[in-house]
């Protein structure tokens, strides 16, 4: 019943005596009240530490309606998990059945897992830990003191186990290792005295029938278990019975069968003497071989000698063109160190051409600019000259006026100018004006088409991303029933082409392709990061050879009429994968490439070593991580690259972003990548009709500014059209007003002046010609030193000309002995080549010789001088074995007939056997059964008796008195209950009872089961919801003294009562769920409360 040691012997139902239990029963039938030795029964392990097999605490995770509940934590004896309906109380019962291997009829929840995920949610997860102390611990020095279950459903209701240990480590993923954990510590929740679950209760403890209350009993205390497994050994031993009676019939055959094969070996006459002779000459015909094998084997020894004394010939040619190749390197190095000196020589006088070519230039400077200092002085003295000359024009001029005007006249044209004066501002100030609009209206219409062009740019990005995606959604919807539709849509139709051209022979050795499909992860969050590392060569194809070659992209260019073909790698295929041991990065933390793919195919892991190095690259999840890794004082060995997660590519100098977020080619869920594709497509498409309605906001906006635009300019010309036509008059009026008398000093004051400067000007003149002559000579002597310098140079690298045609022609000296010396090698590497495959020859016909002699010697062991050929004596061996055939045709073989009579007496022998085993196993069987049919009768009596009397004790507690009557024979239980004394009512079916009482009585009837059977811990689901107050209380009463005095065990009462009426004690502890939030729900909804 039970594996837990830490009860009291009297529970043990296996050590009682019948005596006992009789008395027991009389005790139960004969009063009602309460025995005083209860409260010590139940105290009897008082001081017994829970150790073993309770819950530590649960954790859900989209589980049913519940995005997160948990983790909660569970006290060692009583705890209540108290919250109004919709809290997630159930659910944490739920989880827990299912969690320790129950299946989703035992919640009452659901006919499948998978209704236990919740919506919208791709996998639930539970976590459940338990206690794994003391002497019942299970495996404590692997696992440790605790035991965590992390149970994993998937949305096609799969459900996989991980089983941790108390550091995390995952020791078992198997549900064998979990049966076996829930075997020890004797968890079974599918036994409603352990897990009581609401539709539970109401079946079999709220049911009417009798038969459902039996049943539960039953069910509770396993011996329901008991009685199928008797039933499926009676059916087992009926089978066995049947195959008896065949097997009888059958041994009757094979003693007939064997009568007979012994018969006629008695009378087979003997062939020794032919088959002696036929003996010896196998052994004369076994050494006859080897010696013509080794005859054989000298004209190779020979050979092989004559090859070898050959070899130093090679190698003399091979040490002459090696000294050539020095001498000719030697050569080349000395003329090469000659024009090193040479360009030496070049680079230190450029220094000082570049100076005297910056001085010679600088002079040049200073002369132009004296140049222009005279021509300048030159002009200014004709302007003055001129200025002289108009002076004394007018100053004649100005004598010689006598022309008047009238005041009235210059009055009249004073006013007109003044009138046009002020229009003109006022055009002016409207010109501007409408200046600073059009260049207000022409930048926004710019910025707008700017804006417009970047749009349109972004659109067309976006459009193109739409029909990508729009792609690679009909792809991956095509890759559900064919993962090669992923490489392409015409990458079946490919490979079965090809398919059909290696079945015809066309090809020596079959391509392989795509190689993305050709490979596998070992770990699937990697795919995005090797995806973009060997990204060109996921659809790529490799061939052994180029007629094949040639062939696949016949077949290509048929299958792909139109569009970019697949890349053809062409490479020697290998039976065994490339040793990178020496090349490859091996990095104590992080794996490589070629760890992590999982490839069948050595010619593809070789490809991949070829073209990528996926060897000598590291892939690092954390991008931090990869660029302290790579770009750190110490980056790994033969490493130089590596990729994070998100597939950025990591250098030791530098990186680079992926333009990729997902894995197209090697995710391994389709349908998750197809949902991410419809959410981007529809996000894109939003996009994209935003794209459009701002776009056509712009192009309103630029027609808007380019309308104002017009009407501005238009203005503005109009504007201008009459400035211009003021400005006309206004001129007009200016020139024909006539002067008026001035004063000659003035003007003759001025003429004076000009004079002065002329006489100043003239005497600058002569100095800038002065210092002209001088800096033109200076700037002649500083070019003539440069001109000198600069042939210095040009006769230098003349020189280096020539020196460069001699090393040119040296460097064709030392390849051409290169070339050489290469030639012999390669003919000294064959001839070696030769020499070993003779050796390789020889060793393989010494191996074959000494096969032979093995085999001659398990033949003969002593080795025999034979005279004969091998083929006189296999002609003579033919001979022998038909004259022994021709006499076995006609008396049989003897072989044969040996054979058949030792086969036909074993297998007579072993049917006798086995038909003995069978009745000796059959006779076993029966007193085994009868024995164990008493136990069990006895057992169900023993519990029976036991269940009575703890129903009564309990019932007794508030008064009450009741029987409990067992009818085995018709699997039915009868209860009756009297809330009074016995003297003063008489006992009443529960049915009579209110609901209140009728809860109480139920309540009595589950801690009677909980007496009599064992676990580790007991889980009641609102087990109060039909009582009062009073029932309540006492009923709680009851369970809390239950439970105060079994410390060993764990109790878990699910109730949507608030309990805040509870003593406040160490044992207890309140779990408080929060109120269901319908449209916001809270991860963590639990509040502990330790009483």
């Amino acid at each position: 019943m039970s594996k837990r040691r830490g009860v009291a012997g009297n529970e043990n139902p296996s050590k009682r005596q019948k005596s006992s239990v009789e008395e027991e029963e009389e005790n139960v039938n004969g009063g009602d009240q309460e025995d005083p030795s209860l409260s010590q029964r139940f105290q009897c392990a008082s001081d017994v530490v829970s150790d073993a097999g309770i819950v530590e605490s649960i954790t859900l995770k989209n589980f049913m309606c519940h995005s997160l509940l948990g983790p909660f934590a569970f006290g060692s004896n009583v705890n209540f998990v108290v919250g109004n309906n919709g809290s997630g109380k159930s659910a944490i019962l739920t989880a827990l059945i299912v969690a320790l291997g129950g299946n989703a009829q035992a919640t009452n929840r659901g006919s499948s897992l998978k209704g236990f995920v919740k919506e919208g949610e791709s996998a639930a997860d539970v976590s459940v830990t338990l206690r794994n102390k003391g002497r019942d611990a299970y495996k404590p020095e692997v696992y440790g003191h605790i035991i965590i279950i992390d149970l994993r459903i998937t949305r096609e209701g799969m459900r996989t186990y991980k089983l941790r240990s108390k550091s995390g480590q995952v020791i078992s993923t198997k549900k064998e290792e979990l049966i076996s954990i829930l075997d020890n510590f004797n968890i079974q929740v599918n036994n409603p005295v352990s897990v009581l679950t609401q539709e539970m209760s109401k079946c079999f403890l709220h049911s009417k029938g009798e038969g459902d209350k039996y049943k539960f009993f039953m069910k509770a205390t396993q011996l329901e278990q008991m009685k199928e497994d008797f039933v499926y050994i009676k059916t087992t031993k009926h089978v066995t019975e049947d195959k008896v009676e065949q097997h009888s019939e059958c041994l009757k055959d094979l003693k007939r069968k064997y009568l007979e094969k012994e018969d006629r070996y008695k009378s087979l006459a003997s062939l020794d003497e032919m088959q002696t002779k036929l003996e010896e000459l196998k052994k004369q015909m076994a050494w006859a071989l080897v010696a013509e094998m080794e005859k054989g084997l000298e004209p190779l020894k020979e050979k092989l000698q004559g090859d070898r004394r050959s070899t130093e010939k090679f190698n003399e040619k091979v040490d002459e063109w090696k000294n050539k190749v020095e001498e000719a390197e030697k050569k080349y190095k000395q003329i090469q160190e000659q024009l090193e000196g040479l360009t030496q020589q070049v680079q230190d006088l450029q220094p000082k051409c570049a100076e005297l070519k910056a001085e010679s230039q600088k002079r040049n400077s200073l002369l132009k600019a004296s140049e222009v200092t005279v021509h300048t002085c030159r002009a200014s003295l004709r302007d003055l000259e001129k200025d002289k000359a108009q002076l004394s024009s007018r100053i004649k001029d100005l004598k010689l006026s006598i022309s008047q005007t009238t005041g009235v006249e210059s009055q009249a044209r004073a006013e007109r100018v003044e009138q046009i004066q002020t229009e003109l501002e006022n055009l002016k100030h409207q010109i501007s004006t409408l200046g600073q609009q059009i260049d207000q209206y022409e930048h926004a219409s710019s910025r707008a088409k700017d804006e417009q062009e970047k749009m349109k740019r972004e659109y067309m990005v976006l459009q193109k991303s739409i029909d990508a995606n729009k792609r690679n959604l009909h792809t991956m919807e095509s890759s559900r029933s064919n993962r090669l539709q992923r490489f392409g849509e015409h990458m079946p139709a490919l490979l079965n082409a090809i398919e059909e051209a290696h079945r015809k022979g066309q090809f020596k050795h079959k391509p392989r392709g795509p190689l993305g499909h050709l490979i596998s992860l070992k770990d699937p969050e990697q795919a995005l990061a090797i995806e973009v590392c060997i990204k060109g060569q996921l659809q790529a194809f490799t061939c052994d050879n180029y007629e094949d070659e040639k062939i696949l992209q016949g077949i290509m260019a048929r299958v792909f009429s139109a569009g970019r073909r697949p890349t053809i790698i062409t490479s020697s295929f290998l039976p065994h994968v490339h040793d990178t041991r020496k090349r490859a990065v091996n990095h104590p933390q992080y794996p490589s490439v070629l760890q992590t793919l999982e490839v069948d195919d050595p010619v593809v892991t070789n490809c991949l070593i070829d073209q990528r190095g996926i060897e000598s690259i590291l892939l690092i999840k954390n991008r931090t991580d990869a660029r302290r890794v790579m770009q750190g004082r110490n980056p790994p060995q033969n490493c130089f690259q590596a990729f994070s997660q998100d597939g950025d590519q990591i250098f030791t100098n530098r990186s680079y972003s992926a333009d990729q977020t997902r894995a197209k080619y090697l995710s391994g869920d389709v349908e998750e990548e197809i949902r991410h594709l419809q959410r981007e497509l529809e996000n894109q498409e939003a996009q994209k009709a935003r794209f459009q309605q701002q776009m056509k906001k712009l192009d309103e906006e630029i027609k808007q500014n380019e309308a104002l635009l017009r009407r501005a300019h238009v203005d503005q010309k109009t504007a201008k059209n009459k400035a211009t036509k003021l400005q006309l008059e206004l001129t007009d009026l200016e020139n024909v007003e006539e002067p008026q008398s001035e004063d000659l000093r003035p003007l003759e004051e001025e003429l004076q002046e000009v004079v002065a400067k002329i006489a100043s000007k003239r005497t600058e003149y002569e100095e800038a010609k002065t210092k002209l002559a001088s800096l033109k000579a200076d700037y002649e002597k500083a070019e003539q030193e440069y001109k000198q310098h600069k042939e210095k140079i040009n006769t230098i690298v003349e020189e280096a000309d020539s020196i460069k045609d001699e090393l040119s022609r040296s460097d064709q000296e030392v390849m051409k002995a290169k070339h050489h010396k290469k030639h012999y090698d390669d003919k000294r590497s064959a001839h070696l080549s030769n020499i070993q495959a003779l050796e390789a020859q020889l060793k393989s016909k010494e191996d074959e010789i000494k096969e032979s002699v093995a085999k001659a010697t398990k033949i003969c062991p002593e080795r025999i001088d034979v005279r004969r050929t091998a083929k006189s004596l296999d002609t003579e061996i033919t001979r022998l074995k038909v004259k022994i055939s021709t006499q076995q045709e006609q008396q049989g073989d003897r072989k044969e007939i040996v054979k058949e009579y030792h086969e036909a007496m074993e297998n007579y022998k072993s049917m006798s056997q086995q038909m003995r085993n069978l009745n000796s196993f059959i006779k076993s069987l029966d007193s085994v059964m009868n024995h164990r049919l008493q136990v069990y009768a006895d057992l169900r009596r023993f519990l029976s008796a036991r269940c009575k009397y703890y129903f009564n004790s309990m019932l007794a507690q508030r008064g009450y008195s009741g029987s409990m009557i067992f009818d085995h024979k018709n699997e039915t239980l009868s209860i009756t209950v009297q809330p009074g004394q016995e003297k003063e009512a008489d006992l009443s079916d529960m049915r009579s009872l209110s609901g209140g009482e009728r809860s109480f009585s139920t309540v009595c009837f589950v801690l009677s089961l909980w007496a009599i059977t064992e676990a580790p811990f007991r889980c009641l689901d609102e087990f109060d919801v039909y009582m009062d107050m009073v029932n309540r209380r006492i009923s709680m009463d009851m369970m809390m003294k239950v439970a105060e005095g079994q410390h060993y065990r764990q109790f878990i009462f699910l109730t949507p009562q608030n309990m805040s009426s509870l003593p406040v004690s160490r044992i207890i502890r309140i779990l408080r769920l929060k109120d269901p939030d319908r449209e916001n729900k809270d991860p963590q909804r639990c509040q502990n409360d330790d009483r």
